[in-house]
């Protein structure tokens, strides 16, 4: 192992599709959610990095894997995961959901390519779902939020792989575009670095994004069943940014130019998104 174990893309939170520990949760919970950030981030550039062997990568991240639930390890060299930890037991939220996201990070490390619909969604399970699960757990929700919080995570990550689709090809010769759709259609992974989409690449893509308008479907239940009226905020903020984005892709083409959101969007989104979370928190659970 290398003196350093991080190696940071420079990515911060402000440069993700959707609000990440927003001014709209509670005040005295946003560092614990900015430490569970930045042990995500640090791992996560670690699985990204095309200078790594996928050995290396997985050294790496087991060494952040024992940081967070040993405690052991060097605070230079594993400061992020030590810092989680630390938050995580004053919090008494458990570490599974860091875990869980290593393990995402390490199958990036040695799988390239996702045979169908149902092996994606199981590597979003791993790779997005525990991040929702985590905010859940850390504002005292009940576990009776996890399939709309799932649903609503694992969409969020599909839209991420539809809008980077070409890069992940070329830097890291990852495709996380269900294999057997694009055979179904004529298509080859060489399609993605075409300059525009093809007729084959267009028809997964719109798959994609119709397996992502069900999974919104199921997230749209998410605010109504959450206590806590700033994570109910959040999430229907996120969850109409998700939606405005897969409108986006559907009309635009992520071959020829990466397809985001504007700051209309955003403003649009955070509004009706604030008022949705306002009428709907707990409104589930209310008899």
């Amino acid at each position: 192992m290398t003196a350093t174990v991080e190696t940071p893309s420079g990515k911060t939170a402000k440069d993700e599709n959707f609000p990440v520990g927003s001014w709209l949760l509670p005040r005295p919970l946003r560092p614990h959610v900015a430490a569970f950030y930045a042990f995500a981030r640090a791992a996560d550039d670690i699985a990204d990095n095309p200078r790594l062997t996928p050995e290396d990568k997985i050294a790496r991240l087991n060494g952040f894997a024992e940081a967070l639930s040993e405690g052991t390890g060097h605070p230079r060299l594993y400061g992020k995961a030590l810092a989680l930890r630390a938050r995580l037991a004053e919090t008494g939220v458990t570490a599974r959901h860091g875990l869980d996201l290593l393990a995402a990070f390490k199958q990036d490390a040695v799988k390239t390519r996702y045979a169908n619909w149902e092996e994606l969604i199981g590597y979003c399970a791993l790779s997005a779902s525990p991040v929702g699960r985590f905010l859940l757990e850390l504002h005292g929700e009940s576990r009776d939020g996890y399939e709309a919080s799932d649903a609503l995570c694992n969409a969020l990550q599909i839209l991420n792989h539809l809008q980077d689709c070409q890069a992940d090809h070329r830097d890291l010769d990852r495709v996380y575009l269900p294999l057997d759709w694009l055979t179904a259609q004529a298509g080859r992974l060489d399609d993605l670095q075409a300059r525009k989409a093809n007729s084959a690449v267009r028809a997964v893509i719109d798959m994609c994004l119709t397996g992502t308008e069900d999974l919104l479907a199921v997230a749209a239940a998410l605010p109504a069943r959450l206590h806590s009226r700033s994570l109910a905020m959040e999430s229907a903020v996120i969850l109409h940014l998700a939606r405005r984005l897969t409108r986006r892709l559907r009309r635009g083409d992520p071959i020829a130019g990466r397809v985001k959101l504007s700051r209309l969007d955003f403003v649009g989104c955070g509004v009706t998104g604030i008022l949705h979370g306002l009428t709907a928190a707990g409104r589930a659970s209310s008899p």
